[in-house]
């Protein structure tokens, strides 16, 4: 009897040893597992490592190739455009003025009223008007008298009937945001279309010259007064608020920035006079590269599943068009390297399925539970049981291309800053310290969703403008947010380069 329970006892120790076994195996498996979604993480935040040490590096190589893209075409990653905008909005323009904003499917026509003081905007009207899709292949003539007709009716609206006589000839900034290559304030030819477009019999011809006689078929006395893109007119809105604004950036689906440059530092056209002695530059800074930008596997992959390969290097790292596809390479990665996740979803492989502001949102997610995360990963993503502690690591991975993304914005502020001697550097070649340069008030104008609506975003960029300038520095630099530059900064610079100005950009 005591040799049979000793064998009972015997097997049940066996039988205990072996489930133990077990569950230490599948602990160790799991922790294996764990290890190797945390070694993703811990790698991508080593390649995505911001010091201010490599922040600065980036604030150089901007300047550097600003320098470069004014002293020759085809100089620089950044193109350095002339616009041929010369002077701001002051606060003196007064009366009606008008903008159409031409960006896509869909184009906006805006009357403002202006009071004659600075920021004094008394009055803002705008219309949407979608445009049909068979003009989108159709020819210039039938394009533009659409919308010259949808600009007679909105004129005639909101005039209410005055006798023309009275009011003067109208003034038109327009806003187009496709590639041109601009050769005055208010001329520019088309280079390609985007967004749909396909007209052919208008590449090469001048847009504001096509704009111009379809209203002069309609019977509508307007004046195209100025051509310009988003970013210029965020640019002349901010001026219009805040005479100490010096640049514009926006931070949105794209990016892009423009400043105010000294007429004599663009070198590539030589003889360019002005009246202020200055030109608005648009920088097209969203190809800007270098090597010190920290460049993952990630971006690199994004880079060449994209239509533009080697393109756009900035604006893929930054811009709201890209974070969340960022985000969702490195979540695919994580669930590839371990089942802790669940099984893989197929959703997850699509591209741009995870778009930014879903990751501002679970970046921003400051419930016990993270619902909002395992909300999108069930919704969008179609990954039902995700863990709370895997939620956690997705909140990890949104929060490190994010702080990434906006401290490399802040950096091409500085250099932009740098460039035109406002970082209390005293410039890019000036030999002055810190200590006998006076930092005068510097305004940059910024639009934008992805800096307006995501608040981690917003807050990283503002901390790392502080890191880089120093905090003596950076108190004297604003960034002030602008509403509609493209609508309403357009009918600002109609009214800033009105026919009653004189042509004030020469080229000697």
């Amino acid at each position: 009897m005591g040799r049979v329970m000793m064998g009972v006892a015997a097997g049940v120790a066996v039988a205990a040893c072996a489930v133990a076994t077990v569950v230490v195996g599948r602990r160790v498996r799991s922790r294996r597992k764990w290890k190797r979604v945390v070694g993703v993480l811990r790698e991508l935040e080593e390649a995505c490592e911001t010091t201010v040490g490599r922040l600065r590096q980036v604030v150089d190589a901007m300047a550097v190739e600003m320098h470069a893209g004014l002293a020759s075409e085809g100089g620089s990653k950044l193109k350095m455009l002339l616009t041929f905008v010369d002077n701001l909005p002051t606060g003196i323009e007064k009366g009606n003025c008008y903008a159409l904003d031409l960006g896509g499917t869909n184009f906006r026509v805006l009357r403002v009223k202006l009071g004659g003081q600075r920021s004094s905007i008394l009055a803002r009207d705008v219309e949407r008007q979608p445009i049909p899709q068979h003009l989108m292949t159709s020819t210039s003539g039938d394009l533009f008298d659409f919308i010259a007709s949808s600009l007679l009716q909105f004129v005639e609206k909101e005039e209410n009937g005055s006798e023309s006589s009275s009011i003067g000839r109208r003034e038109l900034g327009f806003t187009f945001s496709f590639p041109v290559k601009q050769t005055s304030v208010s001329s520019g030819l088309l280079i390609k279309w985007t967004k749909g477009f396909a007209i052919e019999d208008m590449v090469g011809k001048d847009v504001v010259e096509c704009l111009q006689q379809a209203l002069t078929r309609k019977g509508l006395d307007m004046r195209v007064a100025a051509l310009v893109n988003d970013t210029v007119g965020t640019l002349a809105l901010g001026h219009y608020h805040d005479a100490d604004t010096v640049a514009a950036v926006i931070i949105g689906t794209g990016t892009n920035a423009c400043y105010m440059e000294r007429t004599d530092a663009i070198i590539k056209c030589q003889g360019l006079l002005t009246a202020s002695g200055g030109m608005v530059v648009n920088m097209e800074w969203g190809n800007f590269w270098s090597s010190h930008l920290p460049r993952t596997s990630y971006d690199v992959d994004l880079d060449v599943d994209s239509p533009n390969p080697n393109d756009q290097g900035f604006e893929k790292m930054i811009s709201g068009m890209y974070l969340g596809d960022i985000v969702r390479r490195v979540i695919l990665r994580m669930s590839q390297e371990s089942d802790i996740f669940g099984p893989v979803s197929s959703t997850l492989l699509m591209p741009f399925i995870l778009r930014t502001p879903l990751v501002a949102a679970m970046h921003e997610d400051d419930s016990p539970e993270l619902t909002e995360v395992a909300r999108i990963m069930k919704d969008i993503v179609e990954m039902p049981d995700v863990p709370l502690k895997v939620r956690k690591l997705i909140v990890k991975v949104c929060d490190v291309v994010t702080r990434r993304a906006a401290r490399l914005a802040a950096a091409g502020i500085v250099g932009i800053l740098k460039k035109i001697g406002r970082d209390g550097s005293g410039g890019i070649t000036s030999g002055r310290s810190r200590s006998d340069f006076k930092m005068r008030r510097t305004v940059v104008a910024i639009e934008g969703g992805l800096y307006t609506s995501y608040r981690m975003f917003r807050e990283y960029l503002h901390e790392a403008l502080i890191e880089i300038l120093g905090e003596d520095i950076a108190k004297h630099v604003i960034l002030t947010v602008t509403e509609d530059g493209s609508g309403i900064g357009a009918a600002l610079l109609a009214a800033s380069h009105s026919s009653n100005n004189v042509d004030s950009v020469q080229l000697l």
